[in-house]
């Protein structure tokens, strides 16, 4: 049985064998690399991607990733084509073929009828001399030296190389397209990640509860504003304008000095230019703006109008990291 420090090293050198195998790769993005892509984005059809085996799981991957990022994909098992899923190709699809060897008999069977629909071919193949490869109208090359696995056997290194390709394909696709964050949000409305593309500020917060007091008002008036609201701070208004916060820490501090709390008002406790944003907003968004300035508030607006606060506890309670 191997001690701890062999069984490290065994992960480190697989680390190491993928990763000068993934520089040869790049190396590889070529004008065959840029025929794919402008086979794809120029193609008024879907992406059929066909595999079996490891490859197959990398061709469902890449295909998840491809429609997450603006390019219809369908994946479709390299048998189960030839049992009747061809049907779901039509002669406007680009065909991706994944196959290491380039040589399965799965492959020289749908090839030929793949060719008398007119699609055109991209082979993902690490054998430029296959049976694919002279029959595609694109060939990535994917050969490597070996595979990480010691007797050279399993898919390894061969399926990170589809994998890293398959990413480069997409996320090239991608800056074609000028796909935007918001266009991916039209895409992942659900989980923690829809949340973070799609909530706003808006759809989180009281804004019937908007906690405010005027320029000269006195600190009573203050304390009942903040701790009626329970919102840790109330902004200061003064002509129908956003003029200062004023937070239970600026109370605290001001507790804690030698003032005359009789005449006090809010015009001496408020911070100026407190930070704001539009109702608008991502939560995610507020979030950066609370981490990057250390506070826990943000006073927000709805056409130039004060409408509201949002508290860091109100984006906590989202479940968003």
């Amino acid at each position: 049985m191997k001690n701890d420090i062999d069984i490290i090293q065994i992960g480190k050198d697989l680390i190491t064998d993928e990763s000068n195998a993934l520089i040869k790769l790049r190396d590889r993005i070529d004008s065959s690399f840029t025929s794919a892509v402008n086979l794809i984005s120029s193609s008024k059809g879907r992406v059929i991607i066909i595999g079996l085996g490891k490859s197959g799981i990398i061709g469902r991957k890449i295909a998840a990733t491809l429609n997450s990022t603006g390019t219809i994909a369908s994946f479709i098992h390299a048998s189960d084509a030839l049992h009747g899923d061809a049907g779901n190709i039509n002669s406007i699809d680009v065909i991706l073929f994944i196959s290491q060897s380039g040589n399965t008999d799965e492959v020289k069977q749908l090839i030929p009828l793949i060719k008398k629909m007119n699609n055109k071919i991209i082979a993902m193949t690490g054998n430029l001399d296959s049976y694919l490869s002279i029959n595609s109208d694109c060939v990535l090359d994917l050969s490597i030296e070996k595979e990480a696995c010691p007797n050279n056997l399993a898919p390894t290194t061969s399926t990170t190389m589809q994998l890293v390709m398959g990413d480069a394909l997409a996320i090239s696709l991608l800056r074609i397209k000028n796909f935007s964050k918001e266009d991916f949000a039209r895409f992942h409305p659900g989980g923690v990640l829809g949340k973070r593309l799609n909530l706003t500020v808006k759809d989180i917060c009281d804004l019937n509860n908007k906690p405010q007091v005027q320029l000269y008002d006195k600190l009573d008036k203050i304390i009942m504003e903040i701790s009626s609201n329970r919102l840790g701070a109330t902004a200061v208004i003064f002509e129908n304008k956003i003029v200062g916060i004023i937070t239970d820490g600026d109370l605290r501090r001001m507790l804690e000095g030698k003032i005359d709390m009789e005449h006090i008002k809010a015009v001496d406790l408020m911070t100026k230019d407190p930070k704001i944003i539009n109702h608008k907003t991502l939560v995610f968004e507020a979030f950066s703006v609370m981490k990057k300035h250390n506070i826990t508030q943000l006073l927000i607006i709805e056409n130039q109008k004060y409408v509201g606060v949002i508290h860091l506890h109100d984006i906590l309670n989202q479940n968003l990291f």
